[in-house]
C-alpha cells in the first residue's frame, strides 16, 4: 500500500485548487498516506490551510532573476528535499520538463499525461505510466482524476477542498468590521479577473448591484490589488445610489486569498466571473451565480451542484476559446443581459425578481 505521494501542479491558483479532489480521493482510499504538493510559490496560499496536505514545496519563479548560480542552488536544494521524502508515487500534472525531471529523480513511480507536445521518448522515460486527458468537453477535475486510474480505487466522489483557519476568519471579520459591518448577512461579489476579457460590463454589474441594494440585500464587494480592478470597483461604487435598505461593504485590494475565501464562506450567495474566487466558492460549497464568456465552459465551470452558470454564448457570438488574445481587455460577456442574471440571483436568494 503506498505511503507517500507528491502532486506536482505548476500552474495558476485555480488550477492548483482544482487538484485537491485528487488528494481527497487518495486520503479516502489510503487514510494513513501522506500527500505533498509542489506548486509555484505565489499559489501556495490557496492550499496552505488544507489539512489533507502534509507538506507544500514551492518553486519561486523569481529564482531565474537571481542569476544562474543562485537558481541552480535553489533547484538542487529543492531536489534534495524532495528526494529525502522517498515518495512511492509522483503524480505530475504539469507539462514542464522541470516537473518531469523531478518526477523521474524523486519517486519510485511517476504518472503523468500523454501531453501532445511531449509525445517523445524522453517524456515517456521520465514516467512509468502515462494516461489520457478526457479532452475539453469534460471538467478539469475529471481530467485530473484520470491520473488515479492505474490505482483502481473504490468508487468515491471527491470534492474540491479549501479550508479556512480560525485566525484567517478573525482577520477577515476585523477588516469587514472596519467597514461598518455588524454581523449582517450579505451577498459576496467579486466582479474582476486577472484577464479582463472574462469580466462583465461595468454598467451591467452596477445595475445588478443596484437591484440587490434596492431589494434590501447587503453586499460585500471585493477586488484584487491590481490597479485595473481597483479602478473597476471605483467605477461601480460611483454608479450606485444608496437609497435602499441594503448596505455596501467594500474590501478592495486588502484581502489575501484565504481572507477572500473567508468572505465567500460567510456569504449567503457568491456572484462572480470565470476566475479563482468562483472555484473557491465551489470548494466552500456556497450557492453561486457564475458568468462565463469565451472559455471552455464545461471544462472550467464551478465543480458544484450549487452553482448556476450563465454563458455569454447563449446570448451572442463568441470567439473560439483557443483564439482569444488574453492581453485584449475587450469584455466578452457583454451579451449577457442584466435581467437574466438578476432572475437567477433572485431565485437563489428566494426573493421576487421585481
Amino acid at each position: 500500500m503506498p505511503k507517500r505521494f507528491l502532486i506536482i501542479k505548476l500552474r495558476h491558483h485555480g488550477d492548483v485548487l482544482l487538484t485537491t479532489p485528487v488528494i481527497d480521493a487518495l486520503k479516502h482510499a489510503y487514510p494513513d498516506c501522506e500527500v505533498d504538493m509542489l506548486v509555484y510559490a505565489e499559489t501556495a496560499d490557496i492550499i496552505c490551510e488544507n489539512s489533507q496536505i502534509s507538506q507544500i514545496f514551492t518553486i519561486d519563479r523569481n529564482w531565474k532573476k537571481q542569476g544562474i548560480k543562485q537558481q541552480f542552488h535553489h533547484e538542487f536544494a529543492l531536489l534534495g528535499s524532495l528526494k529525502a521524502r522517498q515518495y512511492d508515487y509522483i503524480l505530475n500534472f504539469s507539462d514542464q520538463w522541470r516537473a518531469a525531471i523531478i518526477a523521474k529523480l524523486c519517486g519510485q513511480h511517476a504518472i503523468s499525461y500523454r501531453f501532445g507536445k511531449r509525445d517523445n521518448a524522453a517524456w515517456r522515460w521520465c514516467h512509468d505510466t502515462l494516461v489520457d486527458d478526457f479532452g475539453k468537453d469534460n471538467h478539469i477535475v475529471e481530467a485530473h482524476m484520470q491520473v488515479l486510474a492505474p490505482f483502481h480505487l473504490p468508487e468515491y466522489t471527491p470534492r474540491v477542498r479549501m479550508e479556512i483557519s480560525p485566525q484567517t476568519q478573525i482577520s477577515f471579520q476585523e477588516k469587514l468590521r472596519g467597514q461598518g459591518w455588524q454581523g449582517e448577512d450579505y451577498v459576496a461579489i467579486h466582479p474582476g479577473s486577472r484577464w479582463f476579457f472574462k469580466c462583465w460590463d461595468d454598467d451591467k454589474m452596477a445595475a445588478l448591484l443596484q437591484k440587490l441594494l434596492d431589494n434590501g440585500q447587503n453586499i460585500v464587494l471585493t477586488a484584487a490589488p491590481d490597479l485595473r480592478e481597483q479602478k473597476m470597483i471605483e467605477t461601480l461604487i460611483g454608479s450606485l445610489k444608496m437609497e435602499g435598505d441594503g448596505k455596501l461593504f467594500v474590501l478592495s485590494g486588502c484581502l489575501n486569498l484565504r481572507e477572500l475565501a473567508a468572505a465567500i464562506a460567510g456569504a449567503k450567495l457568491f456572484i462572480g466571473v470565470d476566475s479563482v474566487p468562483m472555484h473557491m466558492a465551489a470548494a466552500l460549497d456556497k450557492p453561486q451565480v457564475a458568468l462565463f464568456g469565451a472559455t471552455w465552459v464545461f471544462r472550467w465551470r464551478p465543480y458544484s451542484d450549487k452553482a448556476t452558470v450563465i454563458w455569454a454564448g447563449d446570448f451572442g457570438a463568441l470567439p473560439h476559446p483557443d483564439s482569444v488574445n488574453t492581453d485584449d481587455e475587450t469584455r466578452l460577456l457583454s451579451a449577457i443581459p442584466v435581467n437574466v442574471v438578476w432572475e437567477k440571483v433572485a431565485e437563489k436568494l428566494g426573493i421576487e425578481a421585481a
